[in-house]
């Protein structure tokens, strides 16, 4: 009987130590797949530091302005309360200011058969003459004037006096008006007259434009002539 519990004792034993053996060979087996799960965990942090670049690359770009937003068009209730504020389209001429105009003559009614103007008379016809007062004497008629006129013919002469040929002519001589004009008495392309006053003792011969009647006799008496 003893050396069947021996037996028995030693059949439960090589049983536990083969149930054992298995495990430890997987035990051992285990630490091959452990070093294979590095790679896989690898391949996991491959994604994330791309993505951790791409933060990165986005952080130093400047950041994109963002359009401005649009102001809100004020509202109309917030203008309607407002009934004091003047605008352009409230400007309107005064009542009564401008009338429209009156168009006569256009056949028998208001302002139409004599169009205003009554019957008959200057005033009632086409044209009116400027200055016209209703027939009395007009105010250009009734202003005083200046009597006379001017003659568009009239001659204007130069002047010389027997002094002033005394003195340009000390010993006598011939007086034309070249010559006076050349001495400077008088101005060229005018007319030239001699007048009497002064005195004259010299011999001259005068041919001037004109001479007045004085001058010639004491250009006479004195020996001299006109021409």
């Amino acid at each position: 009987m003893a050396e069947k519990a021996e037996k028995a004792t030693e059949e439960v034993t090589e049983k536990k130590t083969a149930a054992k053996a298995p495990a430890k060979a997987s035990a051992e087996k285990k630490p091959a797949a452990e070093k294979k799960a590095p790679a896989a965990k690898a391949a996991d942090k491959a994604p994330a530091e791309k993505a951790a670049s791409v933060k990165a690359e986005a952080a130093d770009k400047p950041a994109a302005k963002k359009p401005a937003a649009k102001k809100a068009a004020p509202k109309e209730d917030a203008v309607a309360s407002r009934p004091g504020v003047l605008k352009v389209h409230h400007l309107r001429p005064v009542p009564g200011a401008n009338t429209a105009k009156t168009r006569v003559g256009r056949g028998e009614g208001s302002k139409g058969k004599t169009a205003g103007r009554g019957t008959k008379g200057t005033k009632a016809r086409y044209q009116v003459k400027v200055g016209f007062e209703g027939g009395q004497m007009p105010l250009h008629m009734r202003t005083p004037k200046l009597r006379g006129f001017k003659n568009p013919f009239r001659v204007e002469y130069q002047v010389v006096n027997l002094d002033k040929l005394a003195e340009l002519y000390p010993s006598g001589g011939n007086v034309t008006v070249s010559d006076l004009v050349a001495k400077g008495a008088v101005r060229k392309n005018e007319k030239v007259k001699v007048l009497g006053t002064g005195d004259i003792s010299v011999k001259l011969t005068v041919a001037v434009d004109k001479v007045s009647g004085s001058a010639e006799q004491k250009i006479v008496a004195a020996g001299g002539s006109i021409k």
